[in-house]
């Protein structure tokens, strides 16, 4: 079996912005922070980076940029999805030529796909850009479910189909993966408020939206499990619900960019149509932040 391309944290970065375009400068800050933080990855234009209204171009100057900044520092993680297989396919290629070392890809969103046409979908991303893949199971955003069945099917006939962000929150589903594949998926937890549960069924990580605002705190939820500190790990898991609440308690990312500008990170605004937190979420987040000593 291969190694993983990555086990612990990795962070579903924010993309900063500054008067509407990325801000290099700012990114620079975000992912030395996350060096200095022990993660050992980050997805960039994934949900949180606001992929869906990032151009082809911002998504190829973002992965590029990154990747020759951070160098063997981080892993590279591209978020290449499209509800069109021949725009993923494209997209999945122009970024590993831009150095991404791995592709996440969410299963396509609005037109529906059936089970066999995420086999298809998949396989075709995968012959064509050869980097290794981390399926994205997220069907409240999507309106399609990776079935249990399906992930087995591609990681066991796909080469570079090597993992999987679960973030369906059906921990019998998630279970069920793992026995389909006889553990022998690089399964990752796609929720925050779930990181122990999925390591304790054999996940290797979290692809995190929490560690944009508490990089240590994650990883060291993830460190502790791996040093078999069981109970440090879980009571800081237990420690971070209500921050992690207050992060999604708008759509993903309006919290977790103001929480980044409340640090004192300036990665701007939210692009439409996604609009500011209100103030009694941004209230909550703040105390949530306070209480969990990061602010």
């Amino acid at each position: 079996m291969k190694s993983p391309l990555f086990t612990g944290v990795c962070t579903a970065l924010v993309t900063p912005f500054l008067d509407g375009k990325i801000n290099y400068p700012m990114l620079k800050i975000l992912l030395r922070r996350q060096i200095d933080a022990g993660i050992k990855a980050v997805v960039l234009s994934g949900t949180t980076g606001e992929s869906a209204t990032l151009s082809d171009e911002e998504k190829i100057s973002l992965f590029q940029f990154s990747k020759e900044f951070v160098g063997d520092r981080l892993c590279i993680i591209a978020g290449t999805g499209s509800n069109s297989t021949k725009h993923a396919v494209e997209l999945s290629i122009a970024a590993q030529r831009s150095g991404a070392d791995g592709l996440l890809i969410v299963s396509p969103y609005y037109n529906k796909a059936t089970q066999g046409g995420l086999i298809q979908h998949y396989t075709a991303i995968a012959e064509a850009a050869k980097a290794p893949i981390i399926m994205y199971s997220v069907a409240s955003r999507t309106g399609v479910n990776i079935a249990p069945e399906t992930a087995a099917t591609l990681v066991k006939n796909v080469d570079n189909s090597v993992g999987i962000k679960e973030a369906s929150g059906n921990i019998s589903q998630i279970a069920k993966i793992m026995n389909l594949t006889d553990g022998k998926i690089d399964l990752y937890s796609g929720n925050d408020d779930q990181i122990v549960p999925i390591m304790s069924l054999g996940g290797i990580g979290v692809i995190s939206v929490l560690s944009n605002v508490a990089p240590q705190q994650t990883h060291d939820i993830c460190a502790k499990w791996f040093a078999g500190d069981i109970k440090g790990s879980t009571e800081l898991q237990l420690r971070a619900l209500p921050l992690i609440d207050a992060l999604f308690s708008e759509v993903n990312p309006i919290p977790v960019k103001k929480a980044m500008n409340l640090l004192g990170y300036e990665v701007g605004g939210l692009r439409m149509p996604l609009t500011e937190l209100t103030k009694p979420n941004e209230e909550k987040l703040a105390k949530a932040m306070k209480d969990f000593e990061i602010i």
